[in-house]
């Protein structure tokens, strides 16, 4: 454990210490949470529109800042791989759960601190727009989008156990990019339906968005909480142990 929590913190420094983690994970979220709110207020109230209220729209944008996290995620492990750094330390007692941990661990960190700015910008944002959210319904946000966090840092560490930092972030993108469509953060997949709407059902990602959305609402129906929390938690489960399985593989390919 207190190797673990070494690593970690050395992680959270190089976190910390980099510009584009609080651009990326921290301002383009608020940024985008002021712009689609603009956007709903310029949408007629006939059209029947509800993605973009602030109470939807908080806790898509909470899953679309998390998709940052596994970018953040591949190339800090990516980056390490590639230098002489994650090579010495293979020589010290650390384990790959040490290592596994070390850098998930300041991922979800982060993430929960990225929610908690996001939410505060959202009840600013509903103070404005007179549209009132409920304080429990964000306390519970916080805690029910860990799992997904979890599971876009443990994406982020397979491919930065995979791909080199060159290729990892190019993959990342490609990821948040289809992961924001088939998720319904920007557009109503199920609305949609068709193909997108299929494919959104076999993938976490349009789970992460409704279990955040039903928190923040405090709606607790299974198809809208109770379903996307099982499959969110098991796909975290899952990838994580999968982050572990990989990188000792490789640990022990690299010590060869």
């Amino acid at each position: 454990m207190k190797r673990t929590m070494a690593f970690a913190k050395r992680n959270l420094i190089e976190v910390f210490r980099d510009p584009l983690s609080w651009i990326f994970c921290i301002a383009f979220p608020i940024v985008m949470l002021i712009i689609m709110s603009i956007v709903n207020s310029a949408i007629p109230k006939e059209a029947g529109n509800t993605l973009f209220r602030i109470d939807n729209l908080a806790g898509g944008i909470a899953i679309f800042g998390q998709m940052f996290i596994m970018l953040f995620t591949a190339i800090a492990v990516a980056k390490d791989r590639s230098g002489a750094f994650l090579t010495r330390l293979y020589s010290s007692p650390m384990k790959s759960g040490d290592f596994v941990w070390g850098y998930i661990l300041p991922m979800l960190l982060t993430a929960v601190i990225q929610v908690i700015v996001s939410l505060v910008a959202a009840v600013v944002i509903s103070l404005i727009s007179d549209y009132s959210l409920s304080i429990a319904g964000l306390l519970l946000a916080v805690v029910a989008v860990i799992p997904s966090a979890l599971m876009f840092s443990s994406i982020g560490f397979l491919f930065g156990t995979f791909f080199n930092e060159k290729a990892a972030p190019g993959l990342c993108s490609i990821i948040i990019s289809l992961g924001a469509m088939i998720g319904g953060i920007w557009f109503d997949v199920e609305g949609v339906g068709g193909f997108m709407y299929k494919l959104g059902r076999c993938l976490p990602f349009l789970y992460a968005t409704k279990l955040a959305r039903a928190a923040i609402t405090l709606n607790f129906g299974v198809k809208e909480f109770l379903l996307p929390l099982g499959v969110v938690v098991f796909a975290a489960i899952v990838l994580t142990v999968l982050a572990g399985i990989v990188f000792n593989s490789r640990m022990r390919a690299d010590q060869r």
